[in-house]
């Protein structure tokens, strides 16, 4: 079968298992089961698929027909211009995150200590030591997160300070920063199980769950930053699009103050910031 034909029965099989994007994902697991760019096999449309290769799409398009997301099929995924690895361990970088991650690239210079509370991937760490050359620490409560955190670093050639454990509690005493930055988990429980099944069924649960009203972590980093951010340090929260005039609120309540709230491209709120002077 040629590669014209195969892409034409990908996409309609993926549209009927209700992907989203089904020519795109198509086209991303041809590309990767061919080892070809996207141009390459353009001008290859016409030409037979080897055997090998068949194999290769049939094996991608069994675990995307079951709803695994591409970037775990794949095992990376781009953002901010650089590749990280992903697996069932941690949350697929998502678009609007770099959002957050331009907010403190604007803010910090290659001077500025930075934290990045919740790491996941390390998307937002390693692409602040990357493109600012920042002195960057990251901590994550999932031991198997922080595995992925540091093969990300490695992998982009910047040197991350990792730490295991529950939010600050994973820190070493006294340390202060001049930013901390977080996409925290933050969704509301009982909304988990009705997202679309790449997410509630795939990624895992404890970068979701924001608890009952979806803003847990923001309270807990909220109550405790002030103690690790230097005189006129600044904080950056990712938010839920309908939560970013409460997290606030919580800043305001703590002692925060100038707080701006950004949209992300879709034009919905999504990073609050402030400074605790």
């Amino acid at each position: 079968m040629t590669y014209v034909l195969t892409l034409k029965n990908c996409i309609e099989k993926l549209r009927q298992a209700g992907i989203d994007d089904p020519e795109s994902d198509a086209r991303i697991i041809l590309t990767e089961a061919s080892g070809m760019d996207y141009a390459h096999l353009m001008a290859e449309m016409r030409s037979e698929v080897s055997e090998d290769t068949s194999r290769k799409i049939k094996k991608f398009m069994e675990k995307r027909l079951k709803r695994i997301p591409l970037q775990q099929i794949t095992g990376y995924t781009e953002f901010m211009g650089l590749k990280f690895s992903v697996d069932e361990n941690v949350l697929c970088p998502r678009q609007d995150t770099e959002v957050l991650v331009e907010q403190v690239l604007d803010a910090a210079d290659k001077n500025s200590r930075v934290l990045d509370m919740c790491t996941g991937s390390g998307c937002i760490a390693v692409s602040i030591a990357k493109l600012k050359k920042a002195d960057t620490t990251a901590c994550d409560i999932s031991e198997k997160a922080i595995a992925i955190a540091e093969k990300n670093a490695r992998d982009n050639g910047v040197s991350v300070h990792f730490f295991k454990g529950d939010l600050f509690e994973a820190l070493p005493d006294h340390e202060k920063y001049d930013i901390v930055v977080s996409n925290p988990p933050y969704i509301k429980s009982d909304v988990i199980g009705t997202l679309e099944p790449e997410v509630k069924d795939h990624e895992p649960r404890i970068a979701l769950d924001g608890a009952e009203d979806g803003l847990f972590f923001y309270r807990r980093i909220i109550m405790d930053a002030p103690d690790y951010l230097r005189k006129n340090g600044l904080i950056f929260f990712e938010t839920g699009y309908d939560q970013a005039e409460q997290v606030k609120k919580l800043l305001l309540d703590r002692g925060f103050s100038d707080i701006k709230i950004t949209k992300d491209y879709g034009g919905n709120d999504r990073v609050v910031a402030g400074v605790f002077k």
